[in-house]
């Protein structure tokens, strides 16, 4: 290929017209040998797939200056419109073999600077409108950013990838926004924020997502649906992983920009030393995305514009989840509609999750506000009154065999209903 691959020349060119005359031809394997290649921006091409032998590293170049601004940007943060490895309407691609992909997106080569003046820092992959993708053996490591964002994309792989990226804020592993037809397995991440991300940042839905057989840490949570929920999310499988130092939630499904959620199942995970184990929020922050937008997070935020979704066909089942936390506001199961507009048909079966313990009768008077335009975060609704689940504005839902328990006393109740019709529960401890 004619590339130095020696860790300090830029291999852009090299790397570039390689992919555009195979692309020429049809199509076929460009093969990377060992070798430490500095690159900016390369576009992939219908056809193509990129294969790191054992020690090739693809090393993200450190000046913005090589990374390519003729690119569809990420309208959920643009200050993540650059990124190392790109591709738009292209079929066949693949990104494969047991080298590394290393963005080197640490704080201090890419500050990503204070919420009034964020500073421009680059993705490891973003490919947009593409079918039939496949990442397989490949390790991803240290993005700037969020490490994968596939948007629009139908009809992706993701096999055997490790991902190692914990070196900056907004350190995603997989977003997935509005994609359709996507597997992900037997993968091992460890991410500084959410680990498995679908989202809706456009009207076209996110469905037929599966899940299974990984290896999960994350610093916020494993597997998030939302924020973004424009388009809304069907068919969503979640099983089959083990869940570790999970510490801002394991999972959080949400609907808070409109859309539909429904006919979701999470199943056979094993959290350990993990935070708020289930959040589910239906709530009405309303964005549109029209345009290029940053998160508000305080609770004042305004309502913008989009009327409120749907949340229902719930299904959690076979979990068994240890707590850990000296904050009090990060346990408990939530789940949570806002007033007029319920969550619908949840089922929690088979579940036994251990809590800390050692709430106050203080803690168990807290009235939970409703902060219904406010970014969902569980632990923004500050202490629950209830240790195990607090469940409000609810249309049906089911307990069965769902064990919680206390290693402390704790002054609070084990559940706390607020507006919830139709509620079961059978068989709540089991020996």
């Amino acid at each position: 290929m004619g590339a130095r691959g020696n860790g300090s020349d830029l291999d852009t060119p090299v790397f570039q017209q390689a992919i555009d005359k195979l692309a020429e031809q049809g199509g076929g394997r460009i093969h990377v040998p060992a070798g430490k290649y500095v690159i900016g921006t390369i576009k992939l091409k219908s056809g193509v797939e990129l294969y790191l032998d054992d020690g090739a590293e693809l090393l993200g170049s450190l000046s913005l200056q090589d990374y390519a601004r003729d690119i569809e940007g990420a309208v959920e943060a643009p200050e993540f419109n650059p990124c190392l490895i790109y591709a738009e309407q292209a079929d066949n691609l693949s990104l494969c073999g047991p080298g590394c992909v290393d963005g080197r997106g640490t704080r201090e080569h890419f500050p990503p600077g204070s919420r009034g003046q964020k500073l421009l820092r680059p993705m490891l992959i973003r490919f947009v409108r593409c079918r039939n993708v496949r990442f397989e053996d490949v390790t991803l490591r240290d993005a700037g950013a969020w490490c994968t964002h596939l948007v629009e994309c139908d009809d992706v792989t993701i096999r055997g990838v490790t991902i190692r990226s914990r070196v900056n804020v907004n350190n995603d592993g997989f977003d997935l926004d509005g994609c359709a037809n996507v597997l992900i397995e037997n993968c091992d991440l460890q991410t500084g924020d959410d680990a498995i991300c679908p989202k809706s940042t456009t009207l076209k839905m996110c469905e037929n997502i599966r899940v299974r057989n990984c290896r999960i840490s994350s610093n916020t949570a494993a597997f998030k649906c939302g924020t973004s929920s424009r388009g809304g999310f069907h068919n969503i499988r979640f099983s089959h992983c083990q869940i570790h130092h999970s510490r801002m939630g394991v999972i959080k499904l949400l609907i808070v920009d409109g859309g539909t959620m429904e006919n979701v199942e999470i199943s056979d995970l094993e959290m350990v030393d993990v935070e708020g184990p289930i959040f589910i929020r239906l709530g009405n922050r309303g964005r549109p995305y029209d345009v290029p937008m940053t998160q508000i997070q305080h609770a004042n935020a305004a309502h913008e514009g989009v009327p409120p979704g749907r949340l229902r066909n719930i299904h959690i089942h076979d979990i068994d989840a240890m707590v850990t936390s000296d904050d009090r506001s990060r346990w408990g199961i939530m789940i949570t509609g806002i007033p007029g507009h319920c969550v619908e048909d949840i089922r929690l079966e088979n579940v036994k999750i251990s809590f800390p313990g050692g709430g106050t009768v203080e803690e168990a008077k807290r009235v939970v506000p409703e902060d219904e335009t406010r970014y969902p975060e569980q632990f923004f609704f500050g202490v629950l009154p209830s240790w195990g689940a607090y469940l409000r504005h609810i249309r049906g839902i089911r307990f069965h065999n769902v064990h919680l328990t206390t290693r402390q006393p704790d002054a609070r109740e084990r559940l706390c209903l607020v507006d919830v019709e139709d509620f079961t529960e059978e068989n709540p401890q089991q020996p």
